[in-house]
């Protein structure tokens, strides 16, 4: 530890110490001491440096002298005391110090100054987050989830849900404050911005509001709302609406992208979807300015003739290589399977609105991996196919991926007549035709880029979708409980920033470990209080917990921390 000054004409002082972050060496404020003008005035001295050196002279005797074995005793015939609580997680304190970071306290200071309430929001919100994360509840049981932390809640429960109609209210507030401070924190890529809807049902069957009954994701009979989240192509999340769920996700996309061309200052970017938020009115949206598109392309969709080019054996070229290739002719060896093939086709086109052209450029990929694949889900769709049929009753068809599209129902006889009985058959045809698409992959997109390239920022769109299944599974941000709008609203809020905490905490690990692994242990770093004598860690240190300390540049994992030790890495995870 020693003393930093700065060189200004009234100097401030800082306590800082040496720290190593990402295998990096740095260092980091401990303890904010003032402006020299302060110091003197609150401790009546006549040389702040002076007493900056006399303190931190103090500082470090106190730290030799907390060095050292204690001797606890313990009774075998004494009960512990009725009611009192002995264990604590620190798991949330590398969220805290993440979300310090974020200025989502000063966020937090900026809206209850601008309005009327009494309570601490900016406690209720980080509450609110760090249980999303490590105890995913309703809102009731993560008020009693809060009190296994360290700082314990300064909130009432009923205060929680009028907290919520205020996060609501400052929705897009809070997401354009939390991208210009997240940039200060790690570089945000947003000249690819990949954008894919889902939806999230409530376990009520009565609709209301933005709670509507649409085509559920998870074929569920339920009222459900519709997310749409962008994310840039650093893996952090950007921005997110909510709509009713019976609203096509086709339209989502338009009104949130000129947000966050509004809020967030882009103009600048790339905006890669999927097929089903592919319409043609989002793609000449941005057909224009600084802003293009990649978007998924259905090839059963296409018109005949580029239905037949895209399926053509001829023509095919790899990366980096001006040499062309049939892949009928291509032998199924490990140096093939790991090669993909491209070829691209210009389509013209005019916006006559804008009176402006609207070329864009069809690129298909064909994998054997990708193939193989394929053909594997669909062998596994047939058997349950097969299954259907023990049960013609349940074997009508009901969706474009369901197993039943390959079962055929016939309800004539040979002779025209109308059956007493339909029968159902396997559909040989439709798998005939399917197999035809297997390897092959397409994108439309107005870039002039390299197909590879292009190809390459599609593939990164997984993330958006992982990013759904974090939210659905980890933080069990589904079924919804709440009946207000403002207050759904406010719920997916908290899932979207423990989203971008917890995206942010897995790049900082250099995506060494996966989401589950870090969830699961910051969830059991609990820490055991013995009386006055401080803190033992009850978790089992491995190479994941010393890698969470080293990017926070704090430790939890001595044998004993003092209760003055634990709170300066309270305040040092808070910026203090």
């Amino acid at each position: 530890m020693r003393i930093m000054k700065s060189k200004a004409k009234d100097p401030t002082y800082h306590v800082i110490q040496d720290v190593r972050r990402g295998g990096k060496r740095s260092t980091e404020i401990i303890e904010n001491l003032g402006r020299a003008s302060e110091i003197c005035s609150k401790y009546n001295v006549d040389d702040a440096d002076t007493w900056a050196n006399e303190y931190i002279e103090k500082l470090r005797a106190d730290k030799e002298s907390s060095n050292h074995k204690v001797l606890i005793p313990f009774q075998t015939d004494a009960f512990i005391q009725v009611d009192k609580q002995n264990s604590f997680n620190a798991g949330y304190l590398f969220l805290q110090d993440i979300y310090y970071k974020l200025g989502l306290n000063s966020i937090c200071n900026k809206i209850k100054k601008d309005n009327s309430f009494a309570y601490d929001l900016n406690s209720i919100l980080s509450r609110l987050i760090y249980g999303r994360i490590l105890f995913p509840s309703s809102k009731l049981s993560c008020y009693e989830q809060s009190k296994k932390y360290l700082e314990q809640p300064d909130f009432d429960l009923h205060q929680i849900y009028r907290a919520l109609s205020v996060l609501s209210d400052n929705s897009d507030y809070i997401q354009a404050e939390l991208y210009k401070r997240s940039k200060k924190l790690m570089k945000r890529n947003t000249g690819v911005l990949f954008y894919d809807c889902t939806n999230f049902f409530f376990e009520i069957e009565q609709e209301a509001g933005i709670k509507q009954y649409g085509p559920s994701k998870e074929h569920r009979p339920n009222p459900i709302v519709q997310m749409g989240l962008f994310m840039d192509k650093s893996g952090i999340p950007l921005a997110f609406c909510i709509n009713p769920g019976n609203q096509n996700e086709q339209l989502s996309l338009k009104p949130l992208e000129m947000q966050i061309m509004k809020d967030f200052e882009l103009s600048k970017f790339v905006i890669c979807t999927d097929a089903g938020l592919s319409s043609d009115a989002n793609r000449r949206f941005n057909n224009f300015g600084e802003r293009a598109f990649i978007t998924t392309q259905s090839i059963k969709k296409l018109k005949t003739e580029l239905k037949e080019w895209c399926l053509s054996t001829t023509g095919w070229t790899l990366e980096g290589s001006k040499k062309k290739y049939d892949i009928s002719k291509l032998e199924d060896t490990p140096e093939n399977r790991n090669k993909i093939f491209y070829k691209q086709r210009y389509i013209e086109g005019y916006d006559e609105e804008r009176d402006i052209t609207f070329d864009q450029t069809l690129v298909v990929t064909y994998s054997l991996k990708y193939r193989d694949y394929q053909k594997n889900i669909r062998e596994r769709q047939i058997e349950r196919a097969k299954k259907y049929l023990e049960r013609p009753a349940s074997s009508d068809r009901r969706s474009q991926s369901d197993a039943k599209r390959f079962i055929k129902k016939t309800p004539y006889t040979s002779d025209g007549e109308i059956a007493e009985k339909a029968r159902y058959d396997l559909n040989e045809a439709a798998i005939k035709e399917e197999s035809r698409y297997d390897g092959f992959y397409a994108v439309c997109t107005n870039l002039d880029d390299d197909p590879a390239d292009i190809a390459k920022i599609n593939h990164d769109r997984w993330e958006i979708e992982e990013s759904f299944r974090i939210m659905k599974s980890e933080f069990e941000a589904r079924p919804v409980y709440l009946q207000r709008d403002d207050r759904i609203q406010a719920h997916f809020l908290t899932c979207f920033i423990a989203l971008m905490i917890y995206r942010i905490l897995e790049k900082q690990l250099d995506d060494k470990y996966t989401c589950e692994e870090i969830i699961n242990t910051l969830r059991s770093m609990d820490m055991r209080k013995i009386d006055e004598y401080g803190y033992i860690p009850c978790y089992t240190r491995t190479e994941l917990t010393d890698a969470i300390h080293e990017n926070a540049g704090i430790r939890t994992d001595y044998e004993l921390t003092t209760p003055k030790s634990m709170a300066g890495i309270i305040r040092r995870t808070k910026g203090l």
